[in-house]
């Protein structure tokens, strides 16, 4: 049986691709899509709000009725919907998909407690390239040693608002682990620009050469895909805090 998904956001950049890319996956039908009260979208179908047939799923702003008529919650808004909508979660004892960034210390608790009752899977980034570069990352740092410095280049659009960006903590975490030294020895240095939808370059530059990896996200889609990738994995999966890399392990299909 598909994996039934309720999309919050499902208005903006990435709920709208998200719901566009579950249009096409057999593998997930979309039961419920939310939007925050007052937006234009709700009370609309979801279909035609998108461009597309109609869906007989009409925009709601109720997160609890939504998530009723779901397997799986993925979450892209902001960050104190977020941690209000996963509250929601655990009282309707259903899955998470979180792609939200820019949390605090204290919302980023609020998720790690909230994993002891109930599946999510957590990610800054949902791209499976991406996820792959913070083992390429690690294993450089190992490799290469102090005897080369480390830094990270992350560019976005300039409409985004947190900076450094979810990802490039996530590699200073990975490289600071992987040199055993705290996150702030490791310089991040972060670009707002235009309509760039996400780049991250691990610069590792050592004795007379240098090391660049580099992801280049060309469309949201990597990130659509790779969330619609996590929810029909953490459909079957007890309560706990995962991230891609755990679905990532499971294979990709």
């Amino acid at each position: 049986m598909p994996v039934k998904l309720a999309i919050t956001g499902c208005a903006g950049r990435m709920g709208a691709r998200i719901a566009h890319l579950a249009l096409a996956d057999r593998a997930v039908t979309i039961a419920a899509a939310v939007e925050v009260r007052g937006h234009r979208a709700v009370g609309q179908d979801l279909g035609v709000w998108l461009g597309q047939p109609p869906l007989n799923v009409r925009v709601t702003d109720d997160v609890r009725a939504a998530l009723n008529a779901s397997d799986v919650l993925i979450e892209f808004t902001e960050p104190a919907s977020t941690v209000a909508n996963v509250q929601a979660a655990i009282a309707s004892n259903k899955a998470v998909v979180i792609g939200t960034t820019g949390l605090t210390e204290a919302q980023a608790q609020a998720i790690r407690q909230a994993a002891a009752r109930i599946p999510v899977v957590w990610s800054p980034n949902m791209s499976l390239g991406v996820n792959v570069l913070f083992e390429l990352a690690r294993l450089a740092a190992q490799r290469l040693g102090s005897g080369y410095d480390v830094e990270v280049v992350e560019a976005h659009h300039r409409g985004k608002k947190d900076a450094p960006s979810g990802t490039a903590k996530r590699l200073v975490e990975v490289l600071a682990q992987a040199r055993q030294v705290p996150v702030d020895a490791i310089p991040v240095h972060a670009i707002r620009a235009g309509d760039i939808v996400g780049d991250h370059i691990v610069v590792l530059a050592g004795p007379a050469e240098r090391l660049e990896l580099t992801h280049r996200a060309h469309s949201r889609d990597v990130f659509a895909g790779g969330a619609l990738r996590a929810a029909q994995w953490v459909a079957g999966q007890p309560p706990g805090l995962y991230d891609m890399s755990h679905v990532l392990a499971n294979g990709v299909k």
